[in-house]
């Protein structure tokens, strides 16, 4: 029998929101067994980038990353969040480790080619991930705390969806260990009716995927959230949770079901 392995992937307005971070972090503390964090940062990003005078383009609420971005994303998700990430759960007693893809090769990605004539710049679709890397880090009792960059065996740095770096992590460790991917953000779960905080829905086949996004319940970041997480349970990930992020503890938010 596999031993139990959570994968948390927090959202960037989780990262932004002091009191929702600080009851986050104790309770993927709280989590027994072996974990991994993975974090977005694209709140900070955008601040930081308008700070410095650089502009942001979004496309289907999808970042553009031209090279004055990427740099802005870099620091941020790889460092600023990353190691703040790490020192909090330090002090929360998890001998945590910040990772981006480029680290120890975990996560190789290629730059997105142009589509429907969008160029997205230095953004990366996963090509694979070291499960056995990160296997070993977790086997010597270190918990990785991913940041959502990879990188292109060029010397690219790239920047990449945190939700796909949550699924293609959880992937790759399902074939060593008996795998749980939540996904925590701001809301309870998918919502029936995106006005009322209560109207969870508990339970998602793939087949009611394709209803609700066709009849448009689900639409905008939600959608890339439930691929990557059908994408998971496809992939041998044993159970994939939605939910909000003080309520990480698996009984709470809607689940994915084949």
């Amino acid at each position: 029998m596999k031993e139990k392995l959570t994968v948390v992937k927090v959202g960037g307005a989780i990262v932004e929101d002091e009191a929702q971070l600080n009851q986050l972090l104790k309770d993927f503390s709280a989590i027994s067994g072996k974990k991994v964090l993975v974090h977005g940062g694209g709140r900070r990003a955008t601040q930081i980038a308008k700070q410095l005078g650089i502009e942001t383009q979004m496309v289907n609420g999808r970042r553009i990353t031209d090279a004055q971005m990427l740099q802005v994303v870099t620091m941020v998700y790889g460092g600023l969040v990353n190691k703040n990430l790490v020192a909090r759960l330090q002090a929360n007693s998890v001998n945590a480790l910040g990772l981006t893809g480029a680290d120890a090769n975990v996560i190789q990605a290629h730059k997105r080619p142009v589509k429907d004539g969008i160029d997205y710049g230095y953004v990366g679709d996963v090509d694979k991930a070291s499960g056995d890397t990160l296997r070993h880090l977790i086997e010597a009792g270190i918990t990785p705390v991913m940041a959502p960059l990879t990188h292109d065996m060029q010397g690219n740095i790239l920047n990449t969806n945190a939700d796909t770096i949550a699924s293609e992590t959880a992937k790759a460790l399902a074939p060593f260990y008996d795998v749980t991917l939540i996904f925590s953000f701001e809301k309870k779960g998918v919502l029936s009716n995106p006005d009322d905080d209560d109207s969870v829905i508990p339970t998602i086949t793939r087949d009611d995927f394709q209803r609700l996004k066709a009849d448009g319940t689900v639409a905008g970041g939600m959608l890339p959230k439930l691929e990557n997480a059908f994408n998971a349970i496809a992939a041998g990930v044993k159970a994939v949770n939605i939910t909000l992020a003080t309520a990480i503890d698996g009984k709470h938010g809607t689940f994915i079901v084949e």
